[in-house]
């Protein structure tokens, strides 16, 4: 049943408009809501154009915004402002699914849980924080060292979705692949500053915001294939957890109809990505609580 309602929260922005192109041009989708503070009917109309089946409809303003949300099976939510050198980083539907698509994912997370526990709609299984783009970026890499066809590499990312705490697991890719311990860590660290890497080379003027799009797309359509109740569909995603000492964390995923089907957990790592892990934990907690001290502050 290809049938899905996605509304997208920010779909005037420089990841909205290709992500809402991606979208569009699904056959899962058969309904596009697209919002956003400024320009979202141009954005719209520009869609709504193209020759698939998604109905697009465009939301501008605060007023609008239920309007937006009515009927929605998902909601992708590309927030925050884009990068430049030097920067680092309510009422629910029943049944809604939330995504988030932002470089601040290990705070904008435990904020979202917190407005949704205020106001008595939380369920961890339905709120995602999209790390696609560490798992596209670590694949890209690793299939262009060793020759590969990355559609056909896949490499497992865990722990967050900001420097240290990107932890590509090269010891779980499929196919299996082995790398020299120098080689290893400069690959390993040019996945955790991919991001930096494309703001360098946009001299300032913008971010990852195509490869962010594509990764979004990418969670949505898994998410959406294990709503519509295909089997053994895996993505990583930083989300509530009990994995580790960190009460969120990115691992993969078993999807199903409600969200959430099963937390795969890590698995058996290397030495290496063992030290990579036990390193990211001060600053992943540290981002948490921040979130959840501003979901507690926020009036």
């Amino acid at each position: 049943m290809n049938n899905a309602k996605v509304a997208v929260l920010g779909a005037s922005g420089g990841i909205g408009q290709p992500l809402s192109l991606l979208l569009k041009n699904s056959p899962l989708v058969s309904r596009l809501s697209l919002y956003d503070i400024a320009h979202t009917p141009g954005v719209a109309a520009d869609l709504s154009h193209i020759e698939t089946r998604a109905n697009v409809k465009g939301f501008l303003g605060p007023e609008q915004l239920p309007e937006c949300l009515k009927g929605c099976d998902v909601v992708v939510i590309p927030a925050g402002v884009p990068r430049k050198p030097g920067m680092f980083f309510v009422k629910k539907p029943q049944g809604l699914v939330e995504v988030y698509l932002c470089s601040t994912v290990n705070s904008t997370i435990p904020i979202t849980s917190e407005v949704f526990k205020k106001h008595g709609v939380y369920n961890p299984n339905r709120i995602f924080g999209v790390t696609t783009l560490d798992i596209v970026r670590a694949n890209t890499f690793v299939a262009e060292l060793k020759g590969l066809d990355p559609a056909r590499v896949s490499v497992p990312v865990i722990g967050g979705h900001a420097g240290k705490t990107i932890i590509p697991l090269i010891s779980q890719c499929t196919p299996k692949v082995d790398f020299p311990q120098d080689q290893l860590e400069k690959l390993t660290g040019r996945i955790q500053e991919a991001g930096t890497e494309v703001v360098k080379a946009k001299a300032g003027a913008g971010s990852a915001t195509l490869s962010m799009a594509y990764a979004g797309a990418r969670f949505v359509f898994s998410l959406v294939d294990a709503m519509n109740g295909k089997e053994g569909v895996i993505e990583c995603a930083f989300v509530r957890s009990e994995e580790t000492e960190s009460p969120y964390f990115s691992t993969p995923l078993l999807l199903g109809k409600n969200g959430i089907e099963k937390n795969l957990g890590i698995g058996k790592i290397s030495p290496f990505e063992q030290k990579m892990v036990a390193e990211a934990m001060a600053e992943l907690k540290a981002s948490i609580k921040k979130g959840e001290e501003f979901a507690k502050n926020f009036k």
